[in-house]
């Protein structure tokens, strides 16, 4: 008899902050879960505001609990390593490490896997969403990263980008750095925060060439979704309408 695989891990990642990491994250959410997924998310680090952690609170029914979701909060619009030395914390890699163990755990024991039978070749496995924290780069606690929470994980990125004046070379520096980490199994996301007619002159040609020097990584688009996206009703319905193009990115 076979063991039961592990859940996935997919960190959601970006080229910079305010570019759609939890739009993106709770799209994903709503869509494994209306397809029968058990899939849950999470925001180890957060910090000025709980809107984000509100929006995966209510997209995954209250399966977990605030603090289960967001572990290490912060008051201050800042870096998570900023606001720790602001308030005397120290939280060390290995703390979030477990943290993020301790729900892949939870997700494979409620989870309803049959291992000696049938999986879909699109996305059988239950599925942990982790979202980070601004960009690859940013300072998390002493000594690590974003980057370095990554490559402890061994998991699969997306990159969330958003298409706008810059975005080419913030992306392409971005995937730059996890190649050389050594991390493979790599996605962008271009995502759109302007209807096309507010859209700045380089914006339609932005994707086009990032497919060609991005390529062989995947390059996906979302296009813009409303000014008001980032509501539970509105990501639920979203997802629906965005199933195809949201099952692309989840695919393996």
């Amino acid at each position: 008899m076979k063991r039961p695989q592990s859940s996935r891990i997919i960190f959601v990642t970006a080229t910079g902050t305010a570019v759609g990491k939890t739009l993106l994250t709770g799209l994903l959410l709503a869509q494994l879960r209306q397809s029968g997924i058990h899939a849950l998310a999470m925001k180890p680090f957060c910090s000025g505001g709980t809107a984000d952690v509100e929006l995966l609170h209510a997209l995954q029914e209250r399966e977990l609990t605030r603090d289960e979701i967001n572990p290490f909060y912060f008051p201050e619009p800042l870096a998570p390593l900023i606001s720790a030395r602001k308030h005397h914390r120290l939280i060390k890699l290995q703390d979030v490490l477990k943290r993020i163990a301790s729900l892949r755990q939870k997700l494979d024991l409620k989870s309803r896997i049959h291992p000696d039978g049938p999986r879909s070749t699109v996305h059988a496995l239950p599925c942990l969403l982790i979202e980070g924290s601004g960009g690859l780069l940013v300072p998390l606690g002493e000594g690590y990263s974003v980057l370095d929470l990554i490559v402890r994980l061994r998991c699969e990125v997306i990159v969330v980008s958003s298409n706008r004046l810059g975005t080419i070379n913030h992306t392409l520096l971005t995937i730059r750095a996890l190649q050389a980490a050594g991390i493979e199994k790599l996605k962008v996301v271009l995502t759109n925060f302007f209807p096309p007619r507010r859209s700045a002159p380089d914006t339609p040609h932005n994707h086009n060439i990032l497919s060609e020097l991005l390529a062989p990584v995947p390059l996906f688009a979302l296009p813009f979704l409303g000014p008001k996206p980032s509501r539970p009703h509105a990501v639920t319905k979203i997802a629906k309408r965005f199933k195809r193009q949201l099952v692309q990115i989840i695919k393996n």
